[in-house]
């Protein structure tokens, strides 16, 4: 059965009490099994309890914001985010962005648009897109690092496993597919995302800088993923697959 058949469970994350009755009944009523939290001690509670496919989480939050709760979830899983907030600032999704959110919605909003970002969402993390897959391949090493295809995370050269949201990890696997071929932003959100490059969006800029620094290579001087000045991006390693005994 395909992942978008199954029935998804959304995590509301929203210390409002009518947005979160308010999403969790238009989502459940669109095919979810919605669940609610206030704060983010409820939820790593609902994350410890119960199995949750995507998080829609409010930035401004009592206690742990937002921002905080997404930083330390990222250290320990790649469930995607959507981040809410009330605040509409640029430099409020720039940050989202780089605590790991996978998309970013601003305050007020109709339900349809984020119902229609989480269908996004899921399609691009529940699976891969054709062009990504290689069902031979449970591994692909590079510059002595593991990417594991199978459980989704990244191992370091001394086998440690670093933590990869879910749109690094699509993004260093195209990265992968097309090694020492340059590739420019416009290519790698449609090949991550499935969209084409707003004039403004740096979503592409900030997912490499935050895999450099996961990867230890020098923003200033980048030895595995490179810039190529007014061209794009280059993975400048050779990759070789591991394929199942």
């Amino acid at each position: 059965m395909a992942a978008m058949d199954t029935i998804s469970h959304i995590l509301v994350v929203d210390d409002d009490r009518e947005i979160r009755t308010l999403l969790a009944e238009y989502l459940d009523a669109n095919g979810f099994r919605t669940l609610t939290a206030t704060n983010g001690v409820d939820m790593r509670k609902v994350l410890q309890e119960a199995r949750v496919d995507l998080i829609v989480l409010d930035l401004t939050l009592p206690g742990e914001d937002g921002l905080t709760l997404c930083r330390n979830l990222r250290a320990q899983s790649n469930v995607p985010v959507i981040m809410l907030t009330a605040r509409g600032e640029p430099l409020d999704r720039i940050l989202g962005l780089e605590m790991g959110a996978d998309d970013y919605l601003a305050k007020p909003f109709e339900p349809r648009e984020l119902f229609a970002r989480i269908r996004s969402v899921l399609r691009r993390t529940q699976s891969l897109p054709p062009n990504m897959l290689n069902p031979e391949a449970t591994a692909m090493h590079f510059s002595a690092w593991t990417l594991d295809l199978t459980a989704r995370h990244l191992l370091n050269p001394d086998g440690v496993v670093v933590a990869l949201s879910g749109a690094e990890f699509r993004m260093l696997k195209v990265f992968l597919d097309h090694p020492n071929r340059i590739l420019n932003r416009d290519q790698l959100l449609e090949l991550t995302q499935g969209r084409e490059a707003d004039p403004f969006d740096r979503s592409v800029d900030i997912q490499i800088s935050r895999l450099r620094q996961k990867l230890g290579d020098d923003a200033r001087t980048p030895t595995i993923i490179k810039t190529i000045r007014n061209e794009g991006y280059v993975l400048a390693t050779l990759v070789t697959m591991e394929k199942p005994a």
